[in-house]
């Protein structure tokens, strides 16, 4: 099966049993109309905002490259086309067949301007969690810019700097002295100077 598809009528699955179980409430609580209303509006949002964005993290992690992808935005745009059509078809036949009074209000209603709604309430989300879905994936795995990471950072050695040539006696005793090799490392070290050589030499 297509993964469009797949995701097309899972997605209209549910939005037929939220509609199904919205008409039902209705009757038990007509005061709460409006209330029961978002609540199914929110359950068909966030059905498409958490599987569009496992979408995003398993792509993502099978391609870091962004032009790699698959083209999730097709995806969606089909998904969201199945669970408008299917969704609009199967709550008519509902509301047609059986006696659950789930308001619609015609066929031609429900796969033109109800469709037409339904794959903007995918869609949208679904886009939205996509995006969040990769850049999350995307700062789990620090790059080679990223200035946090110091595992690739040289560690610093000690190295014996040159004494410099010795011209008289009282430089050939001279002990060499240490230095860094790094950037801050002097460029020149002069020799040590024993006080009681030069008295004798004066």
């Amino acid at each position: 099966m297509k993964s469009w598809l797949l995701r097309g009528l899972g997605l209209a699955l549910v939005h037929v049993v939220v509609r199904v179980l919205l008409g039902a409430a209705l009757i038990q609580w007509p005061l709460q109309g409006s209330v029961l209303r978002w609540a199914g509006l929110a359950v068909v949002v966030l059905a498409a905002v958490a599987w569009a964005g496992l979408d995003g993290i398993r792509d993502r992690r099978a391609h870091p490259d962004v032009d790699d992808g698959d083209d999730l935005t097709m995806r969606w745009l089909a998904a969201g086309a199945v669970t408008g059509l299917v969704g609009g078809f199967v709550t008519w036949l509902v509301d047609t067949v059986t006696s659950i009074p789930v308001g619609v209000k015609s066929l031609f209603f429900e796969l033109t301007s109800g469709a037409a709604f339904t794959v903007l309430l995918v869609f949208l989300p679904a886009m939205a969690a996509v995006a969040v879905g990769r850049f999350l994936v995307r700062h789990d795995k620090p790059g080679d810019d990223d200035w946090s990471d110091h595992s690739n950072r040289p560690e610093r050695t000690p190295a014996m700097a040159a004494t410099g040539p010795s011209t008289t006696d009282s430089t050939r005793g001279a002990a060499p002295t240490d230095a860094w090799s790094n950037d801050e490392a002097p460029t020149e070290v002069f020799p040590v100077v024993d006080p009681t050589t030069r008295n004798r030499d004066a």
